[in-house]
């Protein structure tokens, strides 16, 4: 009887040991569930946190998915609505140039979506990497590399290299963006 009671005492034991040990994962894990939602990781150029990168950290930009909250932004900043940081939810790139920033044929192509992709490609996107996306509506394919960051006038700035194409016509445009508020990027001159 001794030795079944050893025998049980034991078992549950372990039970309740390995049960503790993989409530926890450890320290120097990563953590893949609850806190890796709820914590925003995602730094933005300027030091803004973005609860998402749409997939720009991972090279492309989701456009169906910033498609589906830029346009009250975009409609927000060119209403000079007033857009508080915790409601934006996307960087855009706002200004009269943006339309014609591929010349007329393909840059009269850009929609929110891919306004919306722009902008957080500037906000978020890592120096020199490119991030690639498509709009089926227009048949256009974007590549945009951000550049190196610089200052002007007190605005934080950065240098872009765009390649758009359609079939086979390919526009390459190069200059640089400044952020006018937290999220909102307007080309240099516009």
């Amino acid at each position: 009887m001794r030795k079944l009671f050893l025998v049980l005492t034991v078992g549950v034991l372990t039970c309740t040991v390995a049960g503790v040990a993989m409530a926890e994962p450890p320290a120097h894990a990563p953590a893949h569930g609850w806190r890796k939602k709820n914590d925003p990781t995602y730094v933005g150029y300027t030091g803004t946190k973005w609860q998402r990168d749409y997939q720009v950290a991972s090279g492309s930009c989701n456009r169906e998915e910033i498609g589906a909250v830029v346009g009250g932004v975009i409609g927000g900043v060119l209403g000079k609505q007033a857009s508080s940081e915790e409601n934006r939810t996307v960087a855009v790139i706002v200004g009269a140039a943006v339309g014609a920033l591929l010349g007329s044929r393909i840059g009269k192509a850009l929609d929110d979506a891919d306004r919306g992709c722009f902008g957080h490609v500037l906000e978020i996107g890592a120096a020199g990497k490119p991030v690639k996306w498509s709009n089926p509506s227009s048949g256009v394919s974007y590549s945009l590399v951000p550049g190196a960051g610089r200052n002007v006038k007190g605005k934080p700035c950065r240098e872009y290299s765009l390649t758009a194409t359609r079939g086979k016509t390919t526009e390459k445009r190069q200059g640089t963006a400044c952020q006018a508020s937290v999220g909102v990027w307007s080309l240099l001159g516009d």
